[in-house]
């Protein structure tokens, strides 16, 4: 059963890559453009800048190691492993990438955005309770609206570009997940993170206003130290 669950975890995430081509991201203008490190460019671009195509080798478009579980042992419990055009150079200028989520018992995926690509997330092990929240609605006195879904094995969710979204391990075993995201660099804006743990502080005076609280609250927020699980 678990070979079974497998085979369709892999099927499927296969499958999302290739919906996801055409995605955010330019389109290629030639077969490929296997990115140079960006220590070794001579230039800034928009993306990464290529590699002679007579340089090129099937290890650019390779990466092992999405079977391994991701070391949970932190405060929220989770540990994304990407697979993103920092691991794949290949993946320069095709639109799309891959993670592995792994949840402990309790382990959340904070509240985030990724601002450069939608999500699709199929669940390969355990149960998440998965969310996201829309954009400002353009009446005030309406609230943003929560959509939100408990997932089983072979469940799938999508979380649209940009929008607020978690994942939290409800279940008593670890949970796996495994998403395709359609950008090669989605960007990852973990919102208690940026608020709270930039360098240097944004002002407790602006949220203190923002959130309506206390400055000690700010403080005390301010002081922790804020996990970045990727």
């Amino acid at each position: 059963m678990k070979m079974c669950l497998v085979s369709l975890t892999t099927i499927f995430v296969i499958a999302c890559f290739a919906t996801l081509t055409y995605a955010s991201d330019p389109s290629p203008l030639q077969d490929f453009c296997v990115a140079v490190k960006d220590a070794d460019a001579a230039v800034f671009v928009n993306g990464k800048v290529c590699k002679d195509p007579n340089m090129v080798v099937a290890e650019d478009f390779f990466l092992s190691g999405l079977n391994k579980p991701g070391n949970t042992s932190n405060p929220v419990g989770s540990r994304v492993t990407p697979a993103n055009v920092n691991q794949i150079p290949g993946l320069n200028t095709l639109g799309i990438s891959a993670v592995r989520i792994d949840y402990a018992p309790n382990g959340l995926n904070p509240p985030h955005t990724h601002p450069r690509a939608t999500e699709i997330l199929v669940v390969s092990e355990g149960t998440l309770y998965v969310g996201f929240v829309t954009s400002n609605p353009a009446n005030p006195a309406i609230k943003n609206k929560l959509f939100t879904k408990y997932l089983y094995p072979g469940d799938v969710f999508v979380f649209p570009q940009g929008l607020i979204h978690f994942q939290f391990n409800v279940g008593k075993t670890n949970a796996v997940a495994f998403a395709g995201l359609s950008s090669q660099n989605p960007g990852v804006i973990t919102i208690a993170n940026a608020v709270f743990g930039s360098d240097p502080p944004i002002n407790p005076a602006v949220l203190t206003k923002a959130f309506q609280v206390e400055k000690n609250v700010i403080d005390y927020l301010q002081k922790q130290f804020w996990w970045n699980i990727d």
